[in-house]
């Protein structure tokens, strides 16, 4: 008889509670290949986001035992506790139903700390050379391949205790272009990223770096922040 793990999965919404599955072990299998299995075979209602299965998109981002991960990257033999698993939404955001969280207030913060590319010349313009080697570039290079899958985010301690806080990934988004010589908006994002809730709430715990899926390192993005506000507040540049 083939064997099976005992799977709880969160159902409902803020007011839910996790429900018990009994799923088959295969071989090789994902935790993503686990709640499809239930959403195919057991409750077709099962809600969760998945898209392209193989380690690229971050849509499959849930917590699994206790942490945020790629579901779709994460074998259920790396982390099932005595054949188990629990499997719940993505933290520090609103749930919608089930296993899908809302994340509006997560790009909300992303659009607060100004993460939008605001170009210094038009498509008339010569194209700008932008050297690989310059210490902007290296500095934005570290930061640019987040995807904004939320695991840092619903990993933060203190986006749980500080609902103002903008968070890793908007302030890693912020660190990426204000290293970008071609951006012109630099003034007004360090006004945003040092206000209330900006980098320097931030506490350093780097519980953002331990998670990210892309290895990349928020923390060291924030504290780059951190410096570049102070010196442009010595300066005179910021507003108090």
């Amino acid at each position: 008889m083939q064997s099976e793990m005992s799977v709880s999965l969160w159902r409902g919404g803020e007011d839910g509670a996790y429900v018990t599955y009994k799923v088959p072990e295969r071989a090789n299998q994902t935790v993503l290949d686990v709640v499809t299995w239930i959403q195919r075979n057991v409750d077709s209602t099962l809600s969760y986001r998945f898209a392209c299965r193989v380690g690229m998109c971050g849509s499959c981002a849930m917590v699994v035992n206790g942490r945020p991960r790629w579901t779709c990257r994460t074998h259920v033999s790396k982390v099932a506790k005595n054949g188990a698993l629990q499997i719940g939404p993505l933290q520090n955001m609103p749930i919608i139903k089930d296993l899908a969280t809302d994340m509006k207030p997560f790009f909300e913060k992303w659009q607060s700390a100004k993460g939008v590319f605001e170009p210094s010349k038009t498509r008339h313009d010569p194209i700008e050379e932008i050297r690989p080697d310059t210490p902007e570039r290296v500095a934005a290079d570290a930061a640019v391949e987040c995807i904004n899958c939320g695991v840092c985010y619903s990993a933060c301690d203190t986006v749980r205790w500080n609902g103002d806080y903008m968070g890793p990934a908007a302030l890693n988004r912020a660190w990426s272009l204000v290293n970008d010589v071609r951006d012109s908006g630099q003034a007004e994002r360090l006004q945003a990223v040092a206000s209330g809730g900006g980098c320097h709430s931030c506490h350093s715990h780097q519980t953002c770096q331990q998670f990210c899926p892309q290895s990349l390192n928020p923390t060291a993005a924030i504290a780059g922040l951190k410096r570049r506000t102070v010196q442009a507040y010595l300066k005179g540049d910021l507003k108090k």
